[in-house]
C-alpha cells in the first residue's frame, strides 16, 4: 500500500512538473517581440532615444543588460558600465533618454522597456559614424588635362564626381585602409560645364568645386604644373580615370 501511495504521489508530481514546463514553453512562444529601429549617430554629438519614459522603465544595452533605469518621481539612474556615466541622461521635460558625446564603441543594440504601461519594448540598432572628410583636389596633370579628387575612406563613404547635377563616376570600397579617388578629364566641348566632387556617408556630406585643369584649347592652366611635387603625380596613378564625353 505504501508503495502504491508513493507511486501515485510521484505520478502527481510528475504531472504537475510537465504542466509547468508546457506552460513555460507556450509562454515563451508568445513573448512579445520588440520593434527595432535602425538609427544613426555622429561621433561627438548626442543621440536621443525617441521613446518616452513617463513613469518607470529600463534601458538595456547588448549583453551588458540594464545600463539605466527610471523609478516613479526620480531621474534616470546609471546602474552599470562606467563609460556611460555623465553621458546618459533622462530629460525631465521630454522624458527621453539622451546619450551625449557619442563614441564609435557606443554602436550596438539598445532596448527600452517601459515597465509600467504595458507597452512593447522598443529596440534601437545604433550605428555611429564620423563626419565625412572634405575631398582633396590634386594639381593639374598637364599631359592629360586631368585633375584628381580623393578622400579618406571610412565606413559607408562614397566619392562622386558631378557635371552639374549629372553623376559622372562614383566609387566606394570596404577596404578602409586606402583612400577613395577619382580622376576628371575635361574635353574642349565640355569646358563650360561646372564640376564638383562630393564625399558622403549616411550622416554627412562635403562638396568641393573641381577647377578646370586646362584652357578650352587644351593648354594647361597650371603654369607651375611641371614643377609640382613628384609625389602628387605618383598618387594620381591610383585614381580612377574618367573621360567626359
Amino acid at each position: 500500500m505504501n508503495h502504491l501511495l508513493r507511486w501515485r504521489r510521484l505520478a502527481r508530481l510528475t504531472s504537475m512538473l510537465l504542466y509547468f514546463v508546457i506552460n513555460v514553453l507556450c509562454a515563451s512562444q508568445q513573448t512579445v517581440q520588440c520593434e527595432t529601429q535602425q538609427v544613426k549617430g555622429i561621433v561627438g554629438q548626442s543621440f536621443t532615444f525617441q521613446e518616452r519614459v513617463i513613469k518607470s522603465g529600463n534601458l538595456l544595452y547588448g549583453e551588458l543588460g540594464s545600463i539605466a533605469n527610471v523609478y516613479p518621481g526620480k531621474e534616470g539612474k546609471i546602474t552599470l558600465e562606467k563609460r556611460f556615466e555623465n553621458r546618459l541622461r533622462l530629460n525631465n521635460v521630454t522624458r527621453y533618454f539622451t546619450l551625449s558625446d557619442l563614441q564609435k564603441d557606443d554602436a550596438g543594440n539598445y532596448t527600452l522597456e517601459i515597465t509600467d504601461e504595458g507597452k512593447k519594448p522598443t529596440g534601437f540598432e545604433l550605428t555611429v559614424y564620423n563626419v565625412v572628410s572634405k575631398p582633396q583636389v590634386t594639381e593639374c596633370d598637364s599631359s592629360s588635362c586631368s585633375v584628381g579628387c580623393s578622400v579618406d575612406n571610412e565606413k559607408e563613404v562614397t566619392l562622386t564626381l558631378y557635371r552639374g547635377e549629372e553623376i559622372l563616376n562614383q566609387t566606394s570600397s570596404p577596404n578602409l585602409t586606402t583612400d577613395l579617388s577619382l580622376r576628371l578629364e575635361v574635353e574642349g566641348k565640355d569646358y563650360n560645364s561646372t564640376y564638383s566632387c562630393v564625399a558622403a556617408n549616411p550622416v554627412s556630406n562635403e562638396t568641393v568645386h573641381v577647377p578646370k585643369c586646362c584652357s578650352e584649347d587644351g593648354h594647361a592652366n597650371d603654369a607651375g604644373g611641371a614643377n609640382r611635387d613628384p609625389g602628387i603625380g605618383v598618387a594620381q596613378n591610383r585614381y580612377t580615370r574618367i573621360g567626359v564625353a
